[in-house]
């Protein structure tokens, strides 16, 4: 059976949250529902006006060039990109070519080749015989990330690593404040550029199969033999960018396979998520397609001049990797419970906020671990109109459960009524005749009775039977209503049996 090599690159667009768009002074505001209300003649591209860099913008790639370890350029320019849409107003879009903001860097397996600065398009919205055009969205700052292209020899695991460096771009864009990079609202766009190999086309390369292939990101010396590129644009979510991914993928491979390789053109192909395949929307256009050329009413830039670069990576925050690192050294909770702190940042707020009262004690540290991604989440996740309690009630809830106090259910059951309201625990616990009894003497007597009016399951447990000693702790539970410490039950039993 034939073998095949899977090579993919990316690009991603990420609409940046500042309080203006690029050039201009209107509103960027993804949320406003009414057309063209923030809108000016610059970003409508009226005669006579001219373009105003967004300095906040252009840090904001620098941040993200440096998370990365990406080359922050001196020398920058903005440069015309010529093509035409009903949503682009002037017939270009400004953009950059020959000098980006960022070169170089690496996030989860893939190489960066570029991050640069643009102005986003407007919005076509079609409908019965005619097409509307808003202009909110034009002129929203855009950065956009092109990663170097990367050859697997398993197409799963192609898709697992780009989907995964899709969700950590999200991520790292998140922990720092540049974007909200909601898909569903176009914020983030991934395209896919993929093609595939043949072992057969490797050998009459003179390649050893694979030889040197597979892992690598600088692929030039191997372009003759990679196959030809196609480009699946606009992918609105990490699912869809995987199902696209794979259906092109399949495609390929059956093109092949006919011995229809020809067939497989450069062209950029569109996703219809209904009928789960793609289609062809045109061919592929190469950068002189585009003719490009300086922007004449926007300077050039020094940007070691104009930004302290050192300050500003002084300055980054806590990235998703550091976090992980962290929380697995300081803290020893489980992976899983790190990821839910690391997607949710302000779940992970409050884990932190909750546990700092506690002295850096792990297995305080885990109980509340536990309770935060189970219970509250799961409670959370039911309830609309539930909301994360306060942080310090929470603690002291933990702490009650901990030392005994509380049993599991009522710890769980007052959680529940935490997330409704702002209760002190130990109030509501003491009023709700919640809190457990764990004087031993006090519970002696309670338990000696259970045992002399229960000696056929004394000796279903003297005889070897384990199960038999929870039958004894739920009948000394029945006669405390529930309120003996099950725990401080059983030792009881063992200790008088």
């Amino acid at each position: 059976m034939e073998k095949f090599y899977y090579t993919i690159g990316l690009e991603v667009h990420a609409e940046l949250s500042t309080k203006t768009k690029m050039f201009c002074s209107c509103k960027n505001d993804p949320d406003e529902q009414k057309p063209n209300r923030n809108i000016c003649p610059v970003c409508s591209a009226q005669p006579g006006t001219l373009p105003v860099p967004n300095e906040e913008a252009i840090k904001n790639v620098i941040k993200v060039g440096l998370a990365i370890g990406g080359n922050i350029a001196d020398f920058t320019e903005f440069d015309r990109k010529n093509y035409f849409y009903p949503d682009i107003p002037k017939g270009y879009q400004i953009s950059q070519y020959k000098y980006p903001i960022v070169s170089g860097g690496h996030l989860s397996g893939f190489d960066i080749t570029r991050i640069h600065l643009e102005e986003d398009t407007g919005t076509s919205k079609h409908g019965d015989e005619k097409t509307l055009v808003d202009l909110n969205r034009a002129g929203v700052p855009l950065m956009e990330l092109v990663t170097e292209p990367h050859t697997f020899d398993d197409k799963d695991e192609a898709i697992r690593v780009a989907g995964k460096f899709a969700r950590d771009l999200q991520l790292l864009l998140w922990y720092l404040g540049v974007s909200e990079a909601n898909m569903e609202k176009g914020e983030m766009r991934v395209e896919a550029n993929i093609s595939i190999t043949s072992s057969k086309k490797l050998e009459l390369e003179g390649l050893n199969q694979s030889e040197g292939l597979i892992g690598r990101t600088d692929l030039d010396k191997f372009q003759s033999v990679l196959g030809t590129k196609v480009e699946v644009k606009n992918l609105n979510s990490f699912k869809s960018m995987e199902r696209a991914v794979l259906y092109e993928f399949d495609r390929m491979e059956e093109l092949h396979t006919m011995l229809r390789d020809g067939e497989i053109r450069q062209e950029t192909r569109g996703w219809d998520e209904n009928k789960g395949k793609t289609f062809s929307q045109r061919s592929k256009e190469n950068a002189s397609d585009y003719r490009y050329f300086p922007e004449p009413d926007i300077p050039k830039f020094k940007l070691h001049t104009l930004f302290d670069i050192k300050e500003i990576e002084k300055n980054l925050p806590e990235l998703p990797e550091e976090k992980r690192n962290r929380y697995r050294n300081e803290f020893g909770i489980k992976d899983e419970d790190i990821e839910s702190y690391i997607n949710n940042l302000s779940l992970g707020e409050f884990f932190e906020k909750v546990i700092a009262d506690f002295d850096s004690d792990k297995e305080l540290i885990k109980t509340a671990s536990n309770f935060i991604t189970s219970d509250l989440v799961g409670t959370l996740a039911k309830d609309t109109e539930a909301k994360i309690p306060n942080d310090k009630s929470f603690a002291s809830l933990i702490k009650m459960f901990k030392d005994g106090s509380l049993s599991s259910r009522s710890t769980k059951d007052i959680l529940i009524e935490m997330t409704k309201s702002d209760l002190d625990p130990a109030i509501f616990a003491e009023e709700k005749g919640l809190i457990q009894k764990n004087d031993p003497e006090a519970l002696k007597a309670i338990v000696e009775k259970v045992i002399s009016e229960n000696q056929d399951v004394v000796e279903t447990y003297k005889g070897g039977k384990e199960n038999a000693l929870m039958s004894l702790v739920g009948k000394v539970m029945k006669e405390t209503a529930g309120s003996a410490n099950p725990a401080l039950v059983q030792e009881l039993l063992k200790e008088l049996i």
